[in-house]
């Protein structure tokens, strides 16, 4: 990542912070629009809270941009939690998509070709470190077929 996307989004993020629980339900509310069979990963969720947990999320990634080297382990590990809660890899794009329309919603004007050009550079940064992380994990057990046993003839 450039020097000059980092800082674009570090500053573009610290106006969406007062507006954090309005942008983390438009958020939710563009990702359910855009493809309704997530919602249910969400049903036993209290929604505001998880909007909190998304919006801190957020928050310590593009605080991080400066140290990606030391975001990355977090990052990863964030990846791997999401396959336990049946995350496919197609998600990843409409989360971006989502994403980058309740940026647009919430900063108006200042979501500028250049701030959306960062903040597509960001997610597709971050959200390849997830993938990867993620695709390094195991299926659970119970969504493998189960061995057929060997029968021998005496």
């Amino acid at each position: 990542m450039t020097p000059e996307s980092k800082q674009i989004v570090q500053q573009t993020w610290k106006s969406v912070l007062p507006i954090a629980d309005t942008a983390a339900a438009l958020f939710y509310g563009r990702l359910f629009e855009l493809d309704p069979s997530l919602r249910p990963m969400f049903a036993k969720s209290d929604m505001k809270e998880q909007g909190k947990k998304l919006m801190q999320m957020i928050t310590v990634a593009v605080k991080g941009l400066d140290r990606l080297d030391e975001l990355v382990p977090a990052v990863e590990a964030l990846g791997r939690r999401h396959v336990g809660y049946g995350v496919q890899d197609e998600h990843y794009d409409t989360v971006g998509r989502a994403l980058l329309w309740t940026l647009a919603q919430g900063l108006g004007e200042a979501f500028t070709p250049a701030a959306e050009a960062a903040w597509t550079e960001t997610y597709v940064t971050l959200a390849s470190v997830m993938r990867r992380a993620a695709g390094a994990v195991p299926a659970p057990e119970y969504t493998l077929a189960p061995r057929p046993r060997r029968l021998s003839v005496a």
